[in-house]
């Protein structure tokens, strides 16, 4: 579905990612971790064209420098960290822009029902059906972080991009996102590729992981043969596992 041969990118000149390949097959879930500025997010941008960069980059077999972005996007969705709020639309006025590639060519250029009951769909998904008539300049920050992961979902695309999904959402979304994902990634001809700095989601969704630090690739295939105690510690220089056991001993110490 998706191919990375040599891929090299950055900014002003100077790659932040380096000479980084990979393949993602249909149903599966990719991870990407390491510490930050280690080229996670621009590695992500790169895979949709966003930057430019030297190697190849595939798409359903096709190379990216021959697709149109409406093409790519069709196929790839990214959703990003960050977002900016520019007009008081409502929730569901909101997630409907992610049916425009749909829209576009139908007659007055106006939502069919099918459109609208699929964004109502995605609305259940992210369990916000009930504010769908709310301005999102009214919203959370866990609340607008689903409603741009709704509008994700309404572009119904094949592969999707995730850089830090789980930023605001407090820990019952963050499992059920995890969880729906997996679900997602497993019908039809699609794949996910995620950013998580949180390992623990990180292990729980990915088939396979890539580990970065520096921009290159330290590790890279299926979750459980790759991460290992000494790599975490190597790329993240501090001692994960101990840190992680030690978590669990307070938790374990918590009374019920």
């Amino acid at each position: 579905m998706l191919v990375l041969k040599n891929v090299s990118a950055g900014y002003g000149g100077t790659d932040v990612v380096k000479n980084v390949s990979l393949r993602v097959k249909s149903n599966e879930n990719l991870l990407v971790i390491g510490p930050n500025g280690c080229g996670k997010t621009t590695l992500l941008k790169t895979m949709v064209n966003l930057l430019p960069f030297r190697g190849e980059i595939e798409i359903g077999g096709k190379s990216v420098r021959k697709m149109k972005h409406q093409d790519i996007s069709r196929k790839i969705a990214l959703l990003s960290q960050t977002f900016g709020i520019y007009f008081s639309y409502t929730v569901f006025d909101t997630v409907m822009m992610g049916r425009y590639l749909h829209i576009q060519g139908k007659f007055l250029g106006l939502p069919s029902d099918m459109d609208r009951e699929f964004v109502t769909r995605c609305l259940e998904t992210v369990d916000l059906l009930g504010e769908k008539d709310r301005e999102i300049t009214r919203l959370s920050g866990g609340q607008l972080q689903r409603v741009f992961l709704a509008r994700t979902l309404a572009q119904d695309p094949d592969i999707i991009l995730l850089d830090e999904p789980t930023n605001h959402l407090d820990l019952k979304y963050q499992f059920e996102l995890v969880e729906y994902l997996k679900e997602w990634s497993r019908h039809g001809n699609r794949a996910v590729v995620g950013v998580l700095h949180d390992l623990n989601l990180a292990l729980r969704l990915g088939d396979t992981i890539m580990v970065m630090k520096d921009g290159e690739t330290r590790a890279y295939g299926n979750t459980c043969d790759v991460v290992t105690g000494s790599l975490l510690e190597n790329v993240y220089e501090m001692d994960v596992t101990g840190y992680m056991v030690e978590s669990l001993k307070m938790w374990e110490n918590l009374k019920s």
